[in-house]
């Protein structure tokens, strides 16, 4: 059911600040930038902004699923509820939430997803 860790949303109540840090960080700028979502494209992976979310809760992490609605229905069958209700972000993209166990388990289905091809050297994080 899951594809793999796709996208982590941090929430960023000073936007401009945060984009400026993960830029020098990562040494290039987002490949989405508008004041209600920024995201960065890190080596195929989404690491996002949202100045709306809320910083007690901590930064959401997103599973890839090939289709939203029968991943949370297998999820619900294994006794999970729904957290963050599905939302339509665009581009057929589509992410929610559920809980099972305690433990929010955050989902998206994205159409437009590529994973990046491995580097070709042996080096740290490999």
């Amino acid at each position: 059911m899951f594809l793999g860790l796709r996208t982590v949303i941090y929430p960023a109540p000073d936007l401009d600040g945060m984009k400026a840090a993960f830029t020098e960080m990562l040494g290039f700028g987002p490949y989405f930038d508008e004041p209600f979502f920024v995201g960065f494209n890190v080596g195929g992976y989404e690491l996002a902004l949202d100045p709306n979310g809320d910083p007690a809760g901590g930064p959401r992490v997103y599973w890839g699923v090939p289709n939203y609605d029968d991943a949370v229905a297998d999820l619900q069958a294994k006794g999970a509820t729904i957290g963050e209700p599905v939302a339509d972000v665009g581009e057929g993209i589509r992410i929610g939430s559920v809980v099972l166990a305690g433990a929010t388990i955050g989902l998206i289905e994205n159409p437009v997803f590529v994973l990046a091809e491995a580097p070709e050297h042996d080096g740290p994080g490999r």
